[in-house]
This record gives structure tokens, C-alpha cells and sequence, in this order.
């Protein structure tokens, strides 16, 4: 079998079939586009996001990337997505066109572009899917060797999980030095979202961020930087042109909260144990807390979709099935209102589902009425770390979706209205639904105990 190297910008694949080897095209890479398409490790799984500006060169390095894969390794089957497919149909597919023009190859002769099936087939028996990420649960069948996702802060982290159980194509014979490449692009965030998290808090060595400023391509326009320096304003510059995330902590509810705030808190079966709940029933958020005097340990959180106060119950009971020290229920003060629904309130379901289980010690605490928002707000800042520097809030990793609102729940820019998302807004990306309700969860057992008055 004949062999050929292909150079692209100074970075070679070995094609290991024939079918290819009339192609030699040379590009000259990036430092940042090389750092992409390389492997600097020997794990089975590559996890990459190439972070730029605009102009820096992410999707360019993206189809590349996928061409290459599909060149190298026969019949590998590669998911190219989006979470729209405006976007994958407009800017990636496009790209993919180009690099192939740019190598010579001849739609029909070398490969095969299905317009009804979205899928690019090549001669080696490779293929390309080309899809949106609106309906992840359509992609579930499918065995892949490696997907590109363009816009990957777009995508919900729900997608991105799935995606990684889909990296299971049967590895053939042929393929040398194979590797399972989950890749992508996008700008760098405004807000600390799930990129940041995956990529940098929770670093794994198989996990990589490339950062590429605009100012990096050297093959861009004169003056291209300048303009768009002219054109955006400070913020905007920074984030989309020099590739430097956003400021995570401009306009948060919650202020200074640090990885001071953060302890692995062990949860003690003799000692009083708070639930501290928010009702709303898609996601209902219930928050689980041990306290001292001055102090509140947040270590465990029950937060459920389309759910109802009983089976919030019956996940408590499965987890904490031994607890001898007192239960005390707090939360929000309209739950001890009757719903059309039941004859009795939430909180009198908690208490006689929670004796029914046999824990004998089961007291309700909670306002006649819920305080004021800000005063919650107030309150909880004040626990983070109050004037004279001292901690008195812990949360343990493990109450992921309250760290998520503390991250970024935010006040709509110029007022002291915290912005929720919409409906809308919730479709297209489903995380943002967890935000809100477990932080009221959490505020309201914060100032039950340690009230603020303003």
C-alpha cells in the first residue's frame, strides 16, 4: 500500500490508503491551529476547544481537523453540529467546501456531498454528519470516531455529556495511533459557563484549551485589528478580539466568594440537618445544610425536574436513610399555602411523608411571609464573607447546580432586578433553567437565621 505524507501548514498525517495519495497541499499553520490539530498525550480520548477571537482562525482549523481525520483513518464516521443548524450549514460546511476545493478534491470523484442525507461520503468509506444540537436525543444511536461542535459554549453541558457516550465506533485494524477526538471552537464566554468549568476548574490532562487571539493571525488584513478596536467598545475588544474570557464577576449577585467558600463539608448523621426548600416543580431545588451558631454548611442538594414535594421526599429518604439528629424544614413561605392540586400544603406533605419513613424528629421553620429578595441577597453576601473579611458560608462541590447561581446569576445591567432567563432563552440552552431556585432555596434558610434589616 502506497503511502504519502500530506503538509499542511507544517503539520503531516500519513495516509494510510491509497485512494488519497494524488493529494499534497501545504499550509502554514498557526502556532495556536497547530496546537489544535496536535496530540500531546497518549490518552484514548482528545477533548479540544480552540477559544479565539474573531478572525483567529477557529473554524479553518476545525474542518481542517476533520478532513484530516477522515483522510487518515478509512471509514471513520465524524458528527459535525451546531445548536442551530443555520449556523453548521452557513459558516462550518462552508469551510469544509473550501479546504476540499483548496486540495483538489472533485465532488462525485473523491467524495460525495448528500444534500438530503446532510453527510459527506468519501471514497476511503469515511463520513461526515452534518447536524444540529436542538435534539440531542436524535443523535443517540449513533457510533462516532470524533465530532467537531462549532460555537461549543452555545451547546448545553446535557449535549456536550452525550456527545462523549457517543465516541464509540469499532476501532478498525488499519487505523495507527488512533484516538477518539471530541473538538471545537468558539469565543470565549461572557459568563462562567460549563467551557470554563470542563476546561480549566476541573483540568484534565486530555482535556485542552487553546487560547488564539486575533492579533495572532498574521494572515489577516492591515489594519483589521485596528478597525475593530476603533468599532467595539473595551469589553467587547477584549472578549472577541484578544480571546480573554469575560469578567465572571461583573454585575453577580454574589459577591466575593472565593474557593474559600468551597469545602468538601462531611455530613453528620447525629447533628441537625436543614432542608431548605424552593417549590417550583421544573426544576424543584431543595438545599441540605448543617449549621452552627454563625456558620452554614451547605453539602448536598435535591434538584429535580418535573417532579413533585413527595418524590423530592422519597430521593431524601433514599439518600439520608439513617439520620438521627432532628429535621428542620425551612424555605419558601408560600409553601405552606394549599394547592388546587392537594388538601395539603408542601410542607405538611414533607413532615408526614418524612414520619411515615420514620424519622421521629421533623420540625417546620418558616416565615409567615417571604422577605424582600434583596434582603436575601444581603443576607447570604454577608455569610460569603462579611465586612471584616470572615467566611461563614460553605458549600461543598457536590451542590453543583447552587455553585452554578452563584457563578452566574446576575442583575440586569443598569438595575437591581436579577436577570432571569426566558422561556425562550431556557429552549435553547437548558441549563439556564437551574438558575434562580436554588439560590432562593438556599437564601431563604440564610436569612431565617441571620436576618438583615435594610
Amino acid at each position: 500500500m502506497k503511502r504519502e505524507t500530506l503538509d499542511v501548514r507544517g503539520f503531516f498525517f500519513s495516509l494510510l490508503t491509497s485512494h488519497f495519495s494524488r493529494f499534497i497541499m501545504e499550509y502554514n499553520l498557526l502556532k495556536a491551529q497547530r496546537e489544535f490539530l496536535e496530540i500531546p498525550h497518549e490518552y484514548s480520548l482528545d477533548v479540544a476547544v480552540y477559544q479565539g477571537g474573531f478572525g483567529s482562525g477557529k473554524t479553518f482549523a476545525g474542518a481542517l481537523l476533520g478532513i484530516l481525520l477522515c483522510m487518515k483513518f478509512p471509514g471513520i464516521r465524524g458528527l459535525v453540529g451546531a445548536q442551530t443548524y443555520t449556523l453548521v450549514r452557513d459558516t462550518t460546511l462552508q469551510t469544509y467546501f473550501e479546504h476540499l476545493d483548496n486540495l483538489g478534491f472533485k465532488d462525485g470523484k473523491d467524495y460525495d456531498w448528500s444534500a438530503s442525507l446532510q453527510k459527506l461520503m468519501f471514497k476511503n468509506g469515511s463520513e461526515i454528519l452534518f447536524r444540529h444540537f436542538d435534539e440531542p436525543n436524535k443523535l443517540k444511536s449513533l457510533n462516532l470516531g470524533f465530532v467537531e461542535i462549532e460555537e461549543m459554549s452555545d451547546i448545553p453541558f446535557s449535549t456536550f455529556k452525550m456527545l462523549l457516550g457517543r465516541m464509540r465506533q469499532s476501532v478498525k485494524k488499519v487505523w495507527k495511533d488512533f484516538t477518539y477526538r471530541i473538538f471545537g471552537h468558539t469565543n470565549p464566554e461572557f459568563q462562567r459557563g460549563w467551557v470554563y468549568k470542563t476546561f480549566i476548574e476541573d483540568y484534565k490532562p486530555n482535556y485542552r484549551l487553546i487560547s488564539a487571539p486575533t492579533t495572532e493571525n498574521i494572515y489577516l488584513p492591515d489594519g483589521f485589528c485596528d478597525e475593530l478596536k476603533k468599532l467595539y467598545d473595551e469589553e467587547y475588544y477584549r472578549i472577541f478580539v484578544l480571546a480573554q474570557n469575560g469578567e465572571y464577576d461583573k454585575g453577580l449577585i454574589i459577591k466575593d466568594f472565593t474557593h474559600e467558600n468551597i469545602e468538601e463539608i462531611k455530613y453528620q448523621s447525629d447533628m441537625d440537618l436543614h432542608i431548605t426548600c424552593d417549590f417550583n416543580v421544573d426544576p424543584m431545588a431543595w438545599i441540605l445544610a448543617h449549621r452552627t451558631e454563625d456558620k452554614v454548611f451547605f453539602f448536598d442538594e435535591i434538584v429535580m425536574e418535573n417532579t413533585t414535594t413527595a418524590k423530592a421526599c422519597d430521593e431524601f429518604c433514599y439518600r439520608y436513610p439513617k439520620h438521627k439528629g432532628k429535621i428542620i424544614i425551612n424555605g419558601d413561605a408560600s409553601g405552606d399555602n394549599r394547592s388546587c392540586t392537594s388538601e395539603f400544603t408542601n410542607y405538611v406533605i414533607i413532615k408526614k411523608k418524612l414520619e411515615r419513613f420514620g424519622y421521629e424528629d421533623v420540625e417546620v421553620r418558616i416565615k409567615a411571609f417571604n422577605p424582600p429578595i434583596k434582603n436575601r441577597i444581603m443576607a447570604f453576601n454577608s455569610k460569603v464573607r462579611s465586612a471584616d473579611g470572615e467566611v461563614k458560608l460553605f458549600i461543598d462541590k457536590k451542590c453543583e447546580k447552587l455553585l452554578y447561581n452563584i457563578y452566574n446569576l446576575r442583575y440586569k445591567e443598569g438595575s437591581s432586578r436579577i436577570d432571569l432567563p426566558s422561556y425562550t432563552q431556557i429552549k435553547q440552552a437548558k441549563e439556564l433553567k437551574f438558575l434562580g431556585h436554588p439560590m432562593d432555596a438556599a437564601s431563604y434558610l440564610v436569612e431565617f437565621y441571620w436576618p438583615i434589616s435594610i
